[in-house]
């Protein structure tokens, strides 16, 4: 039977990696204020029904009641140029949000109050409200990581009983609950399995029989006696085992990011977006030199790792760098640039044959040309043959029948070097459709959330590139009944869309034009997007578009600059 202890409650740290783009106007340190802020408001305004259990709405209304807490930012890469593929966003540097936690500051005996499983719902809660606030922080250059949970550094300095030295069989008679501690985001049921138990409590990182250390993905726990905290908390562990689990974090969600980016980009080479070699060239460039800065910073723990002689603290990087699998994640990525290599390869043999088309067709001209002056050259030859003078009339006409003749060839050869060029530059250029469906009653109109990149999980106009062989007409009318399982009439062409830079993906002009829905409204669907919904036009303030969709809709007349909708 397992042995009963309570560690009693000392402090916390939360950690939530981010991207920050510098070249915005708003300063860092605004950006803290307001991510401060908003957590507090949060924290204001938790009730019981955001509790996750019903038996714990109390405990939960009353830890928010008594929060202490301070944000601040901490750089990690200063110099960190990540362009995402999905949100067409550029970042400058990559950090982490360093909260400093504490429940009952001002009451500390209410402290014995916290049980473990406690902890995990106000981080959650809050990482609720980051992900609502995503696209504000997202204008202000803040590119959060809302994938992982926020990480919680759980930190305690009293046992009851107390004074117990940690052997490792010490360990495993108080492993139910010391394991409640050692992974915080669990279901903390009390039924589990005994081998789940001892898996929990397995690392314990402390070489002193006074402590007990545990860092996991999502959670940390540091349990210290009351005057090992005093002396050695301030001055070690946070720059020791704390800053390195933020930091290792922060390199883990930017090599997941790069991951995303480069999944990215290997789709856009087989999708029916244009395929530019070079700005693909210059997007795999610059992930390469991002990989080289992780790989740059990760040298150096690695090299702490061989010459460090702190035993702890090797023990604690060698722990992280295999709890976070970095050897693997990095062989991971390396295996997707060769394969996005050897595909630039395929790319750029075909552009090559493609190239050595158009040269043919050059030469082709250049041949015209060349006949145009061996007509000149036949003139004078009749001419001598003739025995005629320059000012004769019969050279005279001759000479204007050829002028004419070599002025169709070159006025050929032009307008076929013209007609050429725009036909490789509408073939290089993809066309796509957009549509704006209005409901009956014109109150509404239809918007997707885009499965695929870019602007993943984003809304936007429905709609889709024109095959070969169609009319934008009907392209539209298909890709609305993929995407929205409705059937439109189109009321009015919109406009033709084709700025440079509107599509991540190259060079992609739209034709955006105005539709009503006909037959049921009530049909609403479709398979190609993540979904299709109607959205009222007083609502479309509040939503972020996709590409340039916000400017038809205003070019539609759907919206206005100034107006109460836009």
């Amino acid at each position: 039977m397992p042995k009963q202890i309570k560690f009693i409650y000392k402090e916390e740290y939360w950690f939530i990696s981010a991207f920050i783009n510098t070249n915005k106007k708003i300063k860092i340190a605004k950006i803290v204020e307001k991510l401060n802020d908003l957590v507090k408001k949060r924290i204001i305004n938790i009730t019981a029904k955001d509790a996750y259990r019903k038996e714990y709405a109390k405990d939960l209304v009353k830890m928010a009641k008594n929060i202490s807490l301070k944000c601040r930012w901490v750089q990690y890469i200063p110099n960190f140029p990540y362009y995402n593929e999905n949100m067409d966003k550029f970042f400058d540097m990559l950090g982490y949000f360093y909260f400093e936690v504490e429940y009952f500051k001002d009451t500390p005996q209410k402290k014995t109050e916290i049980e473990p499983h406690l902890l995990q719902q106000i981080p959650y809660l809050i990482l609720a409200e980051l992900k609502k606030n995503r696209n504000d922080f997202l204008d202000n250059g803040v590119y959060f990581d809302l994938e992982s949970p926020i990480y919680i550094f759980a930190i305690s300095d009293k046992t009851d009983p107390s004074d117990i030295e940690w052997y490792e069989e010490t360990v495993k008679d108080y492993k139910n609950n010391l394991s409640a501690w050692t992974v915080l985001y669990s279901g903390q049921w009390e039924d589990y399995s005994p081998r789940l138990f001892e898996e929990r409590v397995k690392n314990n990182l402390s070489n002193r029989l006074s402590e007990l250390h545990y860092i996991n993905r999502n959670s940390g726990f540091v349990y210290m006696q009351e005057q090992n905290y005093k002396k050695h908390f301030e001055e070690y562990m946070i720059d020791n085992v704390l800053k390195p689990s933020a930091e290792i974090r922060a390199i883990m969600f930017s090599l997941r990011e790069i991951n995303n980016s480069l999944d990215i980009v290997f789709l856009n080479t087989h999708s029916e977006g244009i395929i530019n070699i070079e700005k693909l060239e210059d997007k795999i460039k610059n992930l390469r030199f991002l990989r080289g800065i992780l790989q740059n910073t990760l040298s150096r723990i690695y090299n702490e790792l061989d010459y460090n002689r702190r035993q702890h603290y090797t023990s604690v990087l060698k722990h992280l760098v295999e709890k976070f699998d970095l050897k693997g994640v990095k062989e991971r990525l390396n295996n997707k640039f060769d394969l996005l290599y050897d595909t630039i390869q395929e790319i750029y043999q075909k552009q090559v044959q493609a190239d050595q088309e158009e040269t043919e067709k050059a030469l082709n001209i250049l041949n015209f040309l060349l006949g145009a002056g061996i007509l000149a050259d036949l003139v004078e030859l009749i001419m001598v043959a003739l025995s005629l003078n320059s000012g004769d009339f019969p050279a005279i006409f001759l000479n204007s029948i050829f002028a004419i003749i070599i002025s169709g060839v070159l006025a050929f050869a032009i307008i076929y070097y013209v007609f050429v060029r725009i036909k490789i530059k509408r073939e290089r250029a993809k066309k796509t459709v957009d549509g704006i469906i209005l409901n009956n009653d014109k109150t509404k109109i239809i918007l997707i959330k885009r499965k695929y990149p870019p602007f993943q999980g984003h809304y936007a106009l429905p709609g889709g590139f024109i095959n070969r062989g169609e009319t934008p007409e009907d392209a539209l009318e298909r890709e609305m009944s993929e995407e929205t399982n409705l059937d439109v009439s189109i009321i009015e062409k919109v406009g033709y869309y084709d700025e440079s830079g509107r599509d991540p993906r190259g060079e992609v002009h739209s034709t955006a034009f105005l539709c009503k829905v006909k037959g049921n409204e009530n049909a609403l669907g479709g398979s190609d997007a993540l979904s299709a919904e109607f959205i009222p036009i007083n609502k479309l303030k509040e939503i972020k578009l996709a590409f340039d969709h916000r400017e038809m809709l205003e070019d539609a007349g759907i919206i206005k600059k100034d107006s109460i909708f836009d």
